[in-house]
């Protein structure tokens, strides 16, 4: 019996044929490289979530911090779904009148995925600009529901315009390389119709007064901004969706002088405004460089691209002082200012520094016009669209959580527990009072707690 197998064994090595993988050729290597590329621009966008939830949770108060990490989880989540289901037909299907997409619907004959996984991380983006806005006093659910209009209708509809190709804003000559309009102006605007609805935060104001409500921890808001930076590179470097020799270090190199300039230019600016350099403001203007330039990353020089990261920062500390002082919007993270003031001021730097049709450049006013023309559209739509969602959630319930659940925080309101448990070890003796072993997170939003109505 051995030796019978032996022999079959041997008999079919001899007959087998060899199999050979089919030669690369210059194409399929491209292509390949091609994807590795998009396929990495769209890691490090995800990554970016990372740095909006760190941004978000530093930048306010302890007793919220578990809210804010599920509200960005959720809404990569959802928004990933949503887009798959509705979201991408809507925004690259074929077009209908130029103005919204009719096919492509659970990516029905739909071959580049690769395409659909980076433009979901987009999509995910635009919502969770509002997550930040909305902190610390909306309800959870009405959020959420909130994150499905954005995503499943208001941003898929403002895409088409801008970025399918047949879109009526595309036909005029509109210019949104990475999404400061597409992406930012529209999670921007959505942000400020919702917290118009919602007010401010309890304690926020009190007669003329403007009360400073700081973040807990600075610290790892600040790894949260150096986080989004790097993401960026992924955000603005994949957005050309090849590995083109020419194009990507531009782009890259844009995003890196224009942001820089940014937090040169707020440090600077804070520091002859009040006397300080101030840190929250500062690390506010490198999010404002890197959404100023997105817009312009593929079409603005290396010098123009220091201009636009110098007018951002600037434009950073009185916008977020402008909404805050002036118009009583609350906005615990400045999200508003970041990604609305910053994004329109990103896209009408198209039509100035654009190398190409740029005023500045010799283009005349013709690219400027037809910025401002999308901007409003863009800021049109999306208010009325989001608005009218939002008035009719209230039609059936408060969108906000109730006084008591705001002055608790949101972490135990909506979650029943907290992000931090930390005990002093020398606290643990039974004698001594319970109001005494409270945890350092406790004992700060008990203070934070009492100032609260003792403001009221």
């Amino acid at each position: 019996m051995f030796k019978k197998s032996a022999f079959l064994l041997a008999v079919f090595l001899l007959v087998a044929s060899p199999v050979y993988a089919a030669t690369p050729t210059t194409e399929s290597l491209e292509l390949s490289v091609n994807l590795v590329w998009v396929m990495l621009g769209a890691f490090l966008v995800f990554f970016m979530h990372a740095g909006f939830a760190m941004v978000e949770s530093g930048f306010t108060r302890a007793k919220n911090s578990l809210n804010i990490l599920m509200k960005n989880f959720i809404t990569i989540s959802v928004s990933s779904l949503l887009f798959f289901i509705v979201g991408y037909g809507l925004m690259f299907g074929t077009s209908v009148g130029s103005l919204v997409g009719s096919d492509g619907f659970l990516l029905s004959d739909v071959d580049d995925i690769s395409f659909f996984v980076f433009q979901a991380m987009f999509v995910a983006t635009c919502a969770t600009i509002m997550s930040g806005a909305v902190a610390e006093r909306m309800k959870l659910s009405s959020y959420i529901l909130i994150v499905v209009a954005m995503t499943a209708v208001v941003y898929p509809v403002v895409g088409h315009w801008i970025w399918q190709g047949d879109g009526w804003l595309t036909s005029i000559g509109f210019s949104d390389f990475a999404g400061s309009t597409v992406v930012h102006l529209t999670g921007a605007v959505g942000a400020l119709t919702v917290v118009l609805f919602l007010g401010p935060r309890i304690g926020k104001y009190h007669g003329k007064k403007v009360n400073v409500i700081p973040g807990h921890n600075i610290p790892i808001g600040a790894l949260g901004v150096f986080i989004l930076w790097l993401g960026w590179f992924g955000f603005n470097g994949g957005s050309t969706l090849a590995a083109d020799p020419s194009l990507v270090p531009m782009v890259i190199g844009t995003t890196l002088l224009s942001t820089s300039a940014a937090l040169v230019s707020s440090a600077l600016y804070t520091k002859i405004r009040f006397k300080r350099v101030d840190a929250s403001l500062t690390l506010n203007g490198v999010l404002a460089g890197l959404v100023g330039i997105t817009a312009g990353c593929a079409e603005i020089s290396l010098g123009g691209s220091i201009l636009v990261g110098l007018v951002s920062g600037v434009l950073l500390v009185e916008g977020i002082r402008f909404l805050d002082t002036k118009l009583r919007i609350d906005d615990p993270v400045g999200a508003i200012t970041v990604h609305g003031i910053c994004g329109i001021w990103g896209t009408l730097a198209v039509g100035l520094f654009s190398t190409s049709n740029g005023l500045f450049f010799g283009g005349g006013f013709s690219q400027l016009f037809v910025q401002m023309i999308g901007i409003v559209a863009v800021i049109v739509w999306t208010m009325v669209t989001v608005w009218a969602f939002t008035f009719v959630l209230t039609r059936f319930s408060s969108i906000r959580v109730s006084e008591e659940e705001e002055i608790a925080g949101l972490d135990f309101a909506e979650h029943g527990s907290n992000a931090y448990e930390l005990k002093e070890a020398l606290l643990t003796d039974e004698t001594i009072p319970v109001s005494d072993k409270l945890g350092l997170a406790e004992r700060l939003n008990n203070l934070t707690t009492t100032e609260e109505k003792l403001s009221l």
